[in-house]
């Protein structure tokens, strides 16, 4: 096969190579202008003749290069006819500014009897991956956040067979840029600024991670359909793993945000003294949800657990309560299922307080009531999950508190058992955390005054003189 000389074409209106500023006076290309392309003729199709044309190079080995990878992919028919129309066709349905298959590619394609053209667009697969996507709901829900909000929108012009590792690390540092806007709009002073980003989050470390794990199984399933070689482009590819910790809400921190506006990270918690505060403001200001949201602060249970709570997993004469089920929204429809993992079905023991709060709910519940929830609201309905967040964030906004998540008061019930001496194990048994070292690991933070407490204990064990 012999192989046409890479050329230089420009962009300037005057035909095909004829813009004077291409050549030298001697006749040789110019260093300056233009960029460098490679022409190649494929076997003739059925009915016409085909030539492969690439341009946009910087360099003249660049594009030879290219067009000697081209060759190569050519070649791989070794005189097979049929073989050679499809890498032929391949090449020639290949998008202009999309790279050619590698030869590694196309070598274990052959090896498959698998085709080599035909491949659909991430966006179209991801659409069909998630109707026959055998999930929990929960999880598909996840999954369908995930490919509608990142995954389509950055990756989805991709071709399956084109995506590489480099493009799902260039969607990471765009989630990531996205991010640092976001921020800075909702600590500008400017009202209109701050109103262009409400209710949009920045991705965290933990749904970076989720979004790579969604991307992950769906390209595993590719690969399973044969529509993807063995080796998934994600496991290239990793994102920052660390987590964000509680941060305590110390009066320098609530100074700072009054005057700014700005929140020290994405998950805070109040001290003792802020959550007795609005523990009293709510039961006097939101009676109907106070008794739920007192045991969420003392228990530590998520929002799920709490809503989902039934009678029958309520022991108030052993002042204890079981998870065994939780209530999670969909959007559009609210679901009972099994709590998330096997250690989040656990017993808690409460404090005699907290006895007294549940018994003085269930006492002003109506007789008629939906189903078999212990939580309900004045007429008798079951709380909605995303209705109790709603409400919470309106207590903490009217009681003038510094503003928390509802799963804050989660995080806050684990920071006071550790203030109050409890031994790790019990509070990870109490959470329904999987392991200890998860529950180490998020609660490296807690409350100063417990520090001073361990500065003051250290300082003890040194015998001086008086």
């Amino acid at each position: 096969m012999s192989l046409a000389a890479p050329f230089k074409r420009c962009g300037c209106l005057r035909g095909p190579g004829r813009c004077p500023q291409l050549r030298r006076p001697d006749g040789s290309w110019s260093a300056h202008h233009g960029t460098w392309f490679y022409r190649l003729e494929l076997p003739h199709g059925a009915d016409r003749r085909r030539v492969l044309r690439r341009g946009g190079f910087s360099t003249r080995r660049e594009a030879a290069e290219a067009r000697d990878h081209a060759t190569a992919l050519l070649e791989l028919a070794d005189g097979h006819d049929t073989l050679l129309a499809e890498i032929s066709t391949l090449l020639a349905g290949t998008r202009r500014g999309a790279a050619l298959p590698s030869i590694e590619f196309a070598q274990e394609r052959i090896r498959d009897h698998r085709p080599l053209s035909g491949s659909t667009t991430l966006a179209a697969y991801l659409t069909q991956w998630l109707t026959r996507c055998q999930v929990e709901p929960t999880t598909l829900n996840a999954y369908r956040g995930h490919v509608r909000t990142h995954l389509i929108p950055h990756l989805g012009h991709r071709h399956l067979d084109e995506l590489r590792p480099g493009h799902i690390r260039d969607m990471f540092t765009a989630i990531e840029q996205t991010n640092e806007t976001i921020r800075a709009a909702k600590a500008s002073r400017d009202p209109a600024v701050r109103a262009s980003v409400r209710g949009r989050r920045p991705s965290g470390a933990a749904t970076c991670q989720r979004i790579r794990a969604t991307l992950r199984k769906a390209l595993n399933d590719a690969i399973l359909d044969g529509l993807l070689l063995t080796r998934n482009p994600v496991t290239g590819t990793s994102v920052r793993a660390d987590r964000a910790r509680p941060i305590i809400w110390t009066q320098e921190r609530v100074d700072h945000w009054r005057d700014t506006g700005q929140v020290p990270g994405p998950v805070m918690v109040w001290t003792p003294a802020q959550t007795g505060a609005f523990l009293d403001y709510a039961t006097s200001h939101d009676p109907d949800l106070y008794s739920m949201l007192h045991l969420i602060a003392h228990a530590g249970l998520r929002r799920g657990e709490a809503v989902g709570l039934r009678d029958v997993d309520v022991a108030l004469d052993r002042a204890e309560i079981t998870m065994t089920r939780q209530r999670v929204d969909l959007g559009d429809t609210v679901r009972d299922k099994r709590p998330k993992t096997r250690g989040s079905v656990r017993t808690i023991a409460l404090a005699a307080s907290t006895v007294a709060v549940l018994r003085a709910a269930r006492a002003r519940r109506p007789q008629r009531r939906e189903a078999d929830v212990f939580f309900v609201r004045p007429d008798g309905r079951a709380w909605h999950p995303a209705t109790v967040s709603r409400r919470f964030q309106k207590l903490v906004a009217e009681a003038g508190l510094p503003p928390i998540r509802l799963h804050g008061l989660r995080h806050g019930a684990a920071t006071l058992a550790l203030a109050a001496g409890v031994d790790l194990k019990v509070i990870q048994e109490q959470l329904g955390h999987s392991t200890l070292a998860f529950t180490a690991d998020t609660y490296t933070s807690v409350v100063p005054e417990l520090h001073h407490a361990a500065a003051e204990a250290v300082a003890a064990l040194v015998p001086r003189r008086r």
